[in-house]
């Protein structure tokens, strides 16, 4: 009983060893994100680190590492101009919003609208950025398409993202902290699902060659049919 119990495959055993997984990824993204600059490979390495571990394929550690190095080139330039982009469009919003001159809630609806594109586009980017190797425009470009091509994974990974934001915003400091220490990963790996589903539309089969065994029972199969 007591070997069943302390079993690898309890039940039990393996939920405790997948948080205690999606923590360490959580703290490796919290450590490689200290420098405010690396937040974009930390996050890519994140969401590469969660995928793999939704299949159970190789080590939390030298996943994320593995991404993180790959991918810390494109992964930094796209965090630098999501960051200066979106900065624009706040200041932008703060400014049309109290402006009186003439045209200003024009203004201010065009820029929100392009809020809306640049908050779409930030769903995806770091998560295509993970899976595939494109140049940092077409992986922009591609964001955006993805997330419009998949409207039903995109309302629901906006969902649970605004769900993170405003716990964050409207709730006390032991949220933040939580999220921080543990729940961002926990939101990234249910993230992840949704991703998954999306991208599997996008890679091609891998077509398994037949083995010299499999040819032959298939050409007789064939032969008996014929008969």
């Amino acid at each position: 009983m007591l070997r069943a119990i302390f079993s690898p495959d309890n039940p039990v055993w393996r939920f405790f060893i997948l948080v205690g997984k999606i923590w360490w990824l959580n703290i490796l993204w919290l450590v490689c994100s200290l420098p405010i600059v690396t937040i974009g490979a930390s996050t890519t390495a994140l969401i590469y680190g969660c995928m793999k571990l939704r299949k159970d394929e190789g080590y939390p550690t030298n996943n994320f590492f593995k991404s993180f190095k790959e991918n810390f080139r494109q992964a930094t330039a796209l965090w630098l101009i999501y960051l200066i982009v979106g900065a624009a469009i706040i200041a932008g919003l703060i400014f049309w919003n109290y402006s009186t001159m003439p045209g200003s809630k024009i203004a201010w609806a065009i820029l929100f609208a392009v809020g809306i594109f640049y908050s779409i586009s930030l769903m995806y980017v770091f998560a295509i950025q993970s899976k595939f190797v494109n140049p940092v425009k077409d992986t922009i470009v591609y964001s955006i398409l993805m997330a419009f091509a998949n409207l039903k994974n995109t309302i629901l990974i906006f969902m649970i993202l605004a769900g993170l934001v405003l716990a964050n915003l409207f709730t006390y400091f032991a949220v933040n902290f939580f999220t921080l220490n543990f729940g961002l990963g926990v939101v990234v790996y249910w993230v992840s699902l949704h991703y998954q589903i999306v991208f599997d539309k996008y890679i091609p089969e891998q077509k398994v060659e037949e083995s010299y065994l499999d040819k032959l029972e298939r050409e007789s199969k064939q032969e008996k049919r014929r008969r």
